[in-house]
């Protein structure tokens, strides 16, 4: 059952969305994502919420905005409902959702790592919790031949094989290699779609999956838009933004989609480890992007080979990514999440800490909980459970659950215990955007 929409969903749906609902043209009058966010940040000021842009002080708050955006334009935004009942309807019977930036549901990951690049709006069909895992992007070019089809199928079964989410872009080729091999395999699957939501969500090969939820689509753009290259490539970072780990199987040299895509991630926004696929037969754009900083793929040829590399990967990570303070989103309820007080550590403890001296060497123990201590603090922006972490380690679940009471000890993570399961995140997790 699709869950109705939020107030703050339909305003934003209101301001920036196409409402494509049949073959009429759309507004070209819709709020960019640049405007959208100066809008939230003088709602933000006034104690406001987009809701209260189609509530009882509308008439008041676009009278405020009018000198930036034009009161003509805001009222003929705004005044779409009809449009957007059509749309709903529509998106209902393709059993296709819609959140926004202001509801809890969006994925935490991606405001956290885009902040106010995060897509105002998500549509997507599946469930929403898989973009919650993390897991290993896998991107590369359409038009490949069936070796690099097979090689990248088998990518995708090694990934379902250690229970890992497989993320990608739903385009021909690379991408759907990647998630075939995994959902024939049982494994679970995000496609972050630049086009044709609508179709997929349809599509007879999707149903089993979306049905059983091991696969969730989403898209930042109108479920009925066909395709289009900026779109393609913007989707790009979304892709990278959900997952833990990334791969490259194959790019052009200095041109394209996926190695504007990489290039991004290598050189900007960091925000995963990447590895390339190399070897005699990889090509010129894919030697160059292991030149500028991606790191050769091991070819694991087993789940337990696979597992290791992609920790193999975190680990070597130097530098944790920057998780600025996000601004609260006004009035928006947070999830009632219950946070297990951490406490102080011993006195016996502390003095047991200063008989090491300071110039002691740290021991291999020492040195792992270390390495371990680096991940989970960079992985666990969204609340995951000991089983999650076990897989995402590769350790048995004592052996994760050690670890985990040691850092919520060290108040580097908090313990969620409501609602159930218990689960575990970065102590002073990121707020949340409008």
């Amino acid at each position: 059952m699709i869950e109705p929409l939020t107030p703050n969903t339909q305003a934003i749906l209101l301001l920036t969305a196409p409402l494509i609902a049949g073959r009429g043209e759309t507004s070209r009058d819709l709020l960019s994502l640049g405007e959208y966010n100066r809008l939230a940040r003088i709602l933000r000021e006034k104690q406001k919420q987009p809701a209260d842009l189609i509530g009882p002080e509308a008439r008041k708050l676009i009278e405020l905005c009018a000198q930036i955006f034009g009161r003509a334009r805001l009222e003929a935004l705004l005044g779409r409902g009809f449009l957007l009942s059509q749309s709903v309807e529509r998106w209902n019977a393709r059993a296709i959702w819609v959140i926004s930036r202001a509801d809890t549901r969006y994925p935490r990951r991606l405001k956290a790592r885009l902040k106010e690049d995060a897509p105002p709006l998500l549509y997507g069909c599946g469930d929403i919790a898989l973009l919650e895992k993390g897991g290993l992007a896998v991107v590369g070019s359409r038009h490949v031949d069936d070796e690099l089809i097979s090689f990248t199928e088998n990518v995708g079964r090694l990934s379902a094989e250690t229970h890992r989410l497989i993320v990608s872009g739903g385009a021909k080729g690379i991408d759907q290699a990647a998630m075939h091999g995994a959902i024939v395999s049982g494994g679970d699957v995000a496609g972050i779609m630049a086009d044709s939501l609508e179709r997929a969500a349809l599509a007879r090969d999707n149903r089993e999956p979306l049905m059983e939820g091991r696969l969730v689509l989403i898209s930042p753009y109108d479920p009925a838009a066909g395709f289009n290259v900026g779109h393609a490539m913007q989707r790009n970072k979304l892709i990278y933004a959900v997952a833990d780990v990334a791969l490259v199987v194959t790019s052009d040299f200095e041109k394209g989609g996926t190695w504007a895509g990489a290039i991004e991630q290598l050189e900007r926004l960091r925000f995963v480890p990447v590895f390339v696929r190399n070897g005699a037969n990889a090509g010129k754009g894919n030697s160059a992007l292991l030149s500028r900083g991606g790191k050769p793929w091991p070819n694991p040829r087993s789940g337990n080979e696979f597992g290791m590399a992609l920790v193999a990967a975190a680990e070597s990570v130097a530098a944790e990514p920057k998780q600025d303070t996000l601004p609260l989103t006004l009035r928006e309820k947070p999830i009632a999440y219950e946070v297990t007080p951490v406490t102080e550590p011993t006195k016996a403890k502390a003095e047991k800490l200063a008989l090491i001296g300071p110039d002691a060497k740290p021991s291999p123990e020492t040195n792992l909980l270390n390495t371990v201590r680096e991940i989970l603090r960079r992985e666990l922006i969204e609340a995951r459970t000991d089983d999650d972490v076990a897989v995402l380690l590769a350790v048995t679940k004592p052996q994760a659950k050690a670890w985990l009471a040691r850092l919520v000890e060290e108040a580097i993570l908090e313990k969620v215990t409501k609602p159930k399961p218990v689960r575990y995140r970065t102590a002073k997790g990121p707020d949340r955007l409008l």
